[in-house]
């Protein structure tokens, strides 16, 4: 099986369902769904399997209801019922951009000139762009990945495609409530030394406000990415980041790109700097 779809929820409402309901619209039928449900108390996880059945991808979708200590728990729960060779990760009320997106990213990971091995067995993460529903606008992802692009803006995990062994032996960190994914990403960059490979094309419908972006939350994250970049970056590299940071004017860059008004223009002109650069 090419794609596990992993999908993690705790009283989700509607968004739950709406996610799987764009996921068996897929015109790529080489996926699994994994969802990881942390006994959910409003009815969410109720009939979703109808849900499956009434598309005819009862056998696509795997349910998996049990306690857990949080995202990041439930995430590497999920991973271990995966049988995928690649994992993405879709929180509930995300979608894929469009119904081609597997069929995509499947002709990308068999186009490359040093295909990736089937069995998984290289580390390698495969990403595309975003579209941010709060702003209309798409949010283009580095080319290359760089200790700068670490430090500043990795892709998200719902633009990711993990191959399997980018898992082995390597769960989220739980002790870290709102960066395990950022860590995750550092460690495979840094330590793994994994392959990361771009694909031009919006991957994800990204819904935005979530935990990670409440007030409490943010505070928390900032805390852990000073504590995780000090991990795996040396002082030269973390020095070089925030200098950059500070001049290229990071808190104004990032509030036009929160504006609807101006994040379209904003965006595009990041799409031509990146174009360039590859």
């Amino acid at each position: 099986m090419r794609f596990s779809v992993i999908v993690v929820s705790y009283n989700s409402g509607e968004r739950l369902k709406n996610t799987l309901k764009c996921i068996f619209d897929q015109d790529f039928d080489d996926y699994e769904i994994v969802v990881k449900d942390g006994l959910s108390t409003d009815g969410s996880a109720e009939g979703i399997e109808k849900i499956a059945e009434e598309c005819g991808k009862a056998d696509k979708l795997k349910v998996y209801r049990t306690a857990d200590k949080g995202i990041y728990d439930a995430m590497n729960e999920a991973v271990s019922y995966a049988s995928g060779e690649y994992f993405v990760f879709m929180n509930c009320g995300d979608e894929f951009y469009d119904r081609t997106v597997l069929g995509k990213v499947s002709e990308a990971i068999d186009s490359y000139k040093a295909p990736l091995k089937k069995d998984g067995s290289r580390k390698a993460v495969i990403y595309g762009n975003r579209y941010l529903i709060p702003t209309k606008s798409t949010e283009y992802f580095a080319p290359q990945i760089t200790p700068l692009v670490c430090y500043r803006n990795i892709p998200c995990h719902q633009c990711c495609f993990y191959s399997a062994s980018c898992f082995d032996g390597l769960k989220y960190r739980t002790n870290l409530k709102v960066r395990a994914d950022y860590e995750h990403f550092l460690r495979l960059y840094f330590e793994e030394k994994a392959e990361f490979y771009h694909i031009d094309e919006c991957v994800a419908r990204y819904e935005g406000g979530g935990y990670s972006e409440n007030p409490e939350s943010v505070k928390r994250s900032a805390a852990e990415h000073r504590a995780i970049t000090k991990k795996y970056m040396s002082k030269w590299q973390l020095f070089y980041c925030r200098a950059y940071m500070i001049i290229t004017l990071q808190p104004l860059r990032r509030a036009i790109a929160s504006n609807e008004k101006l994040a379209g223009a904003y965006n595009g002109l990041v799409k031509k700097i990146y174009r360039r650069k590859k």
